[in-house]
């Protein structure tokens, strides 16, 4: 008869023990909720955060973030993040008014390109005084980008900042290498072959820095779209240059690329990711292209493939 009262009594204490253990074993195992807006943004989260973050991206393979509209889902999920980073420079364009607002109610909202110098950032007159927003293309100004998303989450979760700290090393010393895999790749090139015809100038970053012309018939935005005198001046530069190859991007339309393609007499050169990335697990060339370095890869492997 005594087991049992001790045990009575010893309850209460046990069940105390038991909670406390699996309150924090549930922390521990807890990972940050992180909404982001563009694969590359996404990507970029990832390799910072590691198994500690959480991310779901409101835009994947083929979306064109400079048209996007969030849903009244996006907006839950904005809310219900414990942080938020989006490009910025004006990318998400229709997006910025949700940032905006939720940047005066929650305290963790980044636009990753924030950590960039302003003095690197290109402000093409075609952009009516905005800076171009496609930082990514050169992987020194994106390696900048990590120094945000580390701190962005060391300032949600302070515990754990030496760890993002580490991470965020490990990040940046992969994209220098990336960085100095580009440049030679690049170099496979002459300088008088590096021109790149796409559908819009969404690779000013890129030409600045792998040495290429860019040339870009829609500019730095797809909001507009190009007139038939665009489309002319643009046959006519191909011609004059004796441009090898152009190139359709995946998210924009590929149809006036190939009108100007058959109109001044070259092929297209291939598929090439700008404003989104591949599908994770998406292999081609030993590339996964639903990745950064992949997307880099295969761009540039595409466009020195075609232009040689």
């Amino acid at each position: 008869m005594n087991m049992p009262r001790k045990l009575a009594r010893l309850f209460p204490a046990l069940l105390a023990v038991l909670t406390l253990a699996t309150t924090v074993t549930t922390a521990a195992e807890r990972k940050i909720k992180v909404t982001t807006t563009v694969s590359m943004v996404s990507d970029l989260v990832r390799q910072v955060g590691g198994d500690r973050v959480a991310v779901a991206g409101l835009m994947g393979a083929g979306v064109d973030p400079h048209l996007y509209k969030a849903t009244a889902a996006d907006v839950t999920r904005l809310q219900q993040a414990d942080v938020i980073f989006y490009n910025g420079l004006v990318l998400e364009g229709k997006m910025q008014d949700i940032f905006t607002k939720l940047a005066r109610t929650k305290k963790f909202v980044y636009p990753v390109s924030e950590a960039i110098p302003v003095e690197k950032l290109l402000e093409p007159p075609q952009f009516e005084g905005h800076y171009d927003p496609h930082v990514w293309f050169d992987v020194t100004l994106w390696s900048a980008c990590v120094e945000t998303v580390v701190k962005g989450l060391a300032e949600f979760s302070p515990p754990e900042k030496s760890y993002f700290e580490k991470r965020g090393q490990e990040a940046r010393a992969k994209l220098a290498d990336l960085h100095q895999w580009a440049l030679k790749k690049a170099a496979e090139l002459p300088p008088a072959k590096r021109i790149l015809v796409t559908s819009h100038d969404a690779y000013n970053y890129f030409g600045r820095a792998y040495g290429f012309q860019v040339v870009g018939l829609q500019g730095v935005s797809t909001v507009t779209e190009a007139g038939l005198a665009d489309m002319a001046k643009l046959v006519d530069f191909i011609k004059k240059n004796q441009v090898k190859a152009v190139f359709v991007e995946t998210s924009v339309s590929p149809a006036t690329i190939q009108r100007i393609s058959k109109d001044a007499g070259v092929k297209v050169g291939g598929e090439l990711f700008s404003d989104a990335m591949g599908t994770p697990g998406q292999m081609e060339n030993g590339y996964d292209l639903g990745t950064y370095e992949g997307m880099i890869k295969h761009n540039l492997t595409t466009i020195v493939g075609a232009l040689k």
